[in-house]
């Protein structure tokens, strides 16, 4: 409200003009104090008389500097009831209750959309002030989240591809060193662009996974709450599972596939492998993460009998260290996107190349031994996944980790 009315207050010099507009009005200097505090008949006050606008535009200027909405219904009503009057006047206040208009919308976006949890008019009233402000920052970064939150409350999926192009359009701002007025309901650029991250990331699992790694990696990398959230460890080993794995396993069926064993296959078993290890890694912190809180108990059972399929697929059938490994890896940085490996590592032994004349498993320990694929699985002559429990996309409107609220979503 104070920066409504400070907002306003620049229009007031404009009231000096206004104002001598009444004093050459003789119908105007005629009314007596007495009459001037009379309100008028109920079926002349939505009359354009002297007398009618006279008492408005008290009213708009007694409450102008102190009580703005009063101030614009008044101003409205003028205007309402003398539509084809020019001058000074009618000009100032069109002037005046554009600016008011323009401010209550957004003050009233914000405690519409967090507070008081009404969706579709907060999202109708935030697209209203991007089509007169397409560089609002505030407001998109609040049409992304709310979008999404809106998406999950409302059931409605069509919502996630607003809050994917509002986050996207937002972070390509915020990276380039733009800053919005507030950061609430964040608490700083770092927690807003953690949020905006996992906002395109979750919503990319099903339908591009590079896209949602690289979105949940950055957004987890942040010191936000978002870092000790288990789920987002699992779309990123699931996205890691869909995409780089299984791009990686087509081509290595179809290069390598009934083969003798080369450098190139012996390469790139590399690749595979060093993502598959990223696999192991995001489940591990899935796990970890979940620990024995009762919301996560159903799924980190999941989570650990994949992460166990990976890990003895890398570990020769052995589950050894695995225990070891979930207790210790939170103490040790995300791996980042792994890079192509492009020459084979100088101390790596050869492969043993199984009796059949075909390439090793992929996903095998290949110091100096043949794969051994999980228990059921053929023999190995393809990059072929082990069988887990967690093949099934994640729901594309699902619950997040939320910002700790802020007292007040107001502008001041």
């Amino acid at each position: 409200m104070k920066k409504l009315i400070r907002l306003l207050a620049i229009y007031a010099s404009l009231a000096v003009i206004a104002a001598s507009a009444f004093t050459i009005n003789p119908l105007v200097n005629a009314q007596t104090p007495a009459k001037a505090q009379t309100p008028a008949p109920a079926a002349a006050q939505g009359a354009c008389t002297d007398e009618s606008k006279t008492a408005w535009y008290a009213d708009f200027t007694k409450f102008r500097t102190t009580d703005p909405t009063k101030a614009a219904e008044a101003g409205k009503k003028y205007l309402a009831a003398c539509p084809q009057e020019e001058g000074p006047i009618p000009t100032y206040l069109k002037k005046w209750i554009a600016a008011y208009d323009k401010e209550a919308r957004r003050g009233r976006f914000q405690p519409l959309l967090y507070n008081d949890k009404k969706y579709t008019e907060a999202l109708a009233l935030g697209k209203e002030i991007l089509a007169e402000e397409p560089e609002n920052l505030r407001v998109m970064i609040d049409m992304a989240w709310g979008s999404y939150l809106a998406a999950i409350a409302l059931k409605n999926e069509g919502l996630n591809a607003d809050a994917v192009n509002y986050a996207k359009k937002a972070i390509q701002l915020l990276e380039a060193n733009k800053a919005p007025e507030s950061w609430q309901p964040f608490k700083s650029k770092e927690e807003t662009l953690a949020y905006l991250y996992n906002v395109v990331g979750r919503q990319a699992v099903k339908t591009n996974p590079t896209e949602a790694l690289n979105a949940l990696i950055k957004s987890v990398q942040l010191e936000t709450d978002l870092k000790k959230d288990p789920l987002n460890y699992y779309y990123i080993g699931f996205s890691y599972e869909n995409g780089p794995y299984a791009t990686l396993s087509a081509d290595y069926k179809t290069r390598f596939a009934g083969k003798d064993e080369t450098p190139e296959s012996k390469l790139a078993l590399e690749n595979i492998n060093q993502v598959i290890d990223r696999i192991v890694d995001a489940y591990a912190r899935a796990v970890a993460l979940a620990g024995s809180d009762a919301k996560y108990a159903a799924n980190k059972k999941e989570w650990l009998d994949t992460l166990s399929t990976w890990y003895k697929f890398r570990h020769n059938a052995s589950d050894a260290g695995l225990n070891e490994m979930i207790a210790s890896v939170l103490s040790k940085p995300l791996p980042p996107l792994p890079t192509p490996i492009t020459t084979l590592p100088a101390a790596t032994p050869a492969a043993t190349t199984p009796t059949s004349g075909t390439s090793g498993a992929v996903g095998a320990n290949t110091a100096g031994r043949s794969a051994s694929l999980p228990a059921g699985a053929k023999p190995a002559t393809t990059a072929v996944a082990p069988t887990t429990k967690t093949t099934t996309a994640p729901a594309t409107a699902t619950t997040t980790t939320k910002p700790k609220p802020r007292n007040n979503h107001r502008r001041n």
